[in-house]
């Protein structure tokens, strides 16, 4: 009896200086890297985790590496046959010459970013973990395109109600996808997102925003926006994007909703042939007594036979300015060929809607013509 005991002490502490020499190996190896990374010119600059098993690794363009863990804990570890020696790593599904639970992952230029799975012997998958590269903000070739107003991100929202939506333009040379969005500036407060990829759901202290992504564009709405509130927090919208070539960038906008707001079409109808009258967008905010809008009205001519739009490229015989809050009316100046209106915001910097215009006939043209002749 006692020299099976004596067996199992003995077994129990073989058991357990295996462990510590595991966890020490670990150490060892994690003191190193960290020695490693507060050297000069460490590369990967920084690393953080984007989303479980999606890792985003910050780089300068200098060789580097950056390691990476099959099982996570040693006593899983312990409990292989092989004690981890046998474990295989693939890259993109191809399989790579380094063995065992640790990996290092080649770092060069903007060389690196792969899909890397450790796998058993027979094949079978343990773990899996994406590795993204950022590289150096003076390096990067962006993968948007920036617009005429100098961003790359461009948000609008029609009204009040704490929609908005977010557009851009692909690089035609590298065009992505959404990897991850989220509505703060730390990554403290991420967004979720469904297994489609495609809706996300972005919660803090400041508002619960959910976004859509459909191609180029994002909808987003916040649920605990109040339309008769004054804005006390901007909205802060960080979106990441990641190529085929596993290049990850982000972008980012900070507004309030006033300042991006911009009215749908005002409405024109006809009273007769010398009046029109015009309405609030059916999208506005009402009480319009507490959401005015300004109007621009321009009178053209003649409108350009060759310009996609005779509002924006042609002369106006008139422009005016009103502030309403209802339906209004506009008497059409003889030899008047198109009327153009807009509306924008009556109590801030905002922007103006598109032109809504309507052209007069050539009847009512040669009405007024002949009228004015009369007169004569």
């Amino acid at each position: 009896m006692s020299v099976q005991i004596h067996v199992i002490l003995s077994l129990s502490l073989f058991i357990t200086f295996s462990l510590c020499v595991i966890q020490m190996r670990i150490l060892i190896i994690s003191i190193i890297f960290a020695l490693l990374q507060q050297g000069n010119g460490q590369n990967p600059k920084a690393h953080w985790t984007l989303l479980p098993n999606i890792l985003v690794l910050q780089v300068n363009g200098a060789l580097g590496q950056h390691p990476l863990t099959c099982l996570e804990s040693a006593e899983e570890v312990m409990r292989r046959d092989d004690k981890g020696q046998e474990i295989i790593w693939k890259k993109n599904g191809v399989e790579e010459d380094q063995r065992g639970n640790m990996y290092l992952v080649e770092l060069e230029e903007s060389l690196g970013g792969g899909n890397y799975t450790c796998h058993n012997k027979d094949g079978s998958l343990l773990n899996h973990t994406v590795v993204l590269i950022q590289e150096d903000k003076t390096k990067t070739r962006k993968i948007l395109v920036k617009s005429d107003q100098e961003d790359y991100l461009i948000c609008s929202t029609q009204n009040y109600n704490g929609e908005f939506h977010c557009s851009w333009t692909w690089h035609p040379g590298r065009v992505g996808k959404v990897a991850f969005i989220r509505n703060q500036a730390k990554l403290s407060t991420p967004c979720s997102v469904d297994t489609s990829g495609q809706q996300w759901t972005c919660s803090s202290p400041q508002g619960d925003i959910s976004c859509s992504v459909d191609g180029s564009r994002m909808s987003c709405r916040d649920k605990q926006h109040c339309p008769y509130a004054e804005e006390a927090q901007h909205i802060n919208i960080n979106v990441y994007f990641k190529t085929n070539h596993f290049l990850v960038e982000n972008y980012s906008k900070y507004f309030y909703l006033s300042e991006i707001v911009k009215p749908d079409k005002v409405k024109i109808s006809k009273v007769n042939g010398t009046t029109l009258e015009w309405s609030y967008p059916s999208s506005w905010n009402s009480p319009y007594s507490y959401f005015p809008l300004t109007f621009q009205i321009a009178q053209i001519r003649r409108g350009c036979k060759k310009c996609s739009n005779s509002c924006t490229h042609s002369k106006a015989v008139t422009t005016m300015l009103v502030n309403s809050t209802g339906s209004c009316q506009v008497n059409i100046k003889p030899k008047v060929e198109i009327v153009c209106i807009r509306a924008k915001d009556a109590l801030c910097n905002s922007h103006w809607s598109e032109w809504s215009h309507i052209r007069k006939d050539k009847n009512e043209r040669k009405h007024h013509k002949n009228k004015g002749q009369a007169s004569q």
